[in-house]
């Protein structure tokens, strides 16, 4: 899960433009409490911003929340939100793709699959 987020985060950090070089850190808080809780929040004067939360998970590790943004070269602010948990990383953003609508005529088939299947009706592979 550790190798998903950060190879996510890395990918995200990869395709930010590079703003001004003069950039500032206008915040820079962090606490952690070296048990598996901690909070981070930061903000520059290039309108990047990131605040992330941990907390002790069931299984030893850290489960995160947290959101972070920065302005494409268009003007408009990309946010992206997630969750990492022992259920995996879930982003949400509408910068992520999504996929296409399953036509209403596969639902169908597959109500018909199940009703055979209920049936104990089976087909061989070949």
């Amino acid at each position: 899960m550790k190798l998903v987020l950060l190879t996510c985060l890395l990918a995200v950090a990869a395709a930010v433009p590079r703003p001004d070089k003069d950039a500032e850190t206008l915040v820079d808080e962090r606490s952690d409490s070296g048990d598996g809780n901690f909070n981070y929040k930061i903000e520059t004067s290039n309108n990047i911003y990131e605040e992330r939360t941990g907390v002790p998970g069931a299984e030893g590790q850290s489960n995160m929340n947290g959101v972070f943004r920065f302005t494409l070269e268009d003007g408009t602010v990309a946010e992206l939100s997630y969750v990492a948990d022992e259920t995996g990383y879930k982003p949400v953003s509408n910068l992520l793709p999504t996929p296409h609508p399953i036509p209403e005529h596969v639902h169908e088939l597959l109500r018909i699959a199940e009703e055979q299947r209920a049936a104990g009706i089976t087909f061989e592979r070949k």
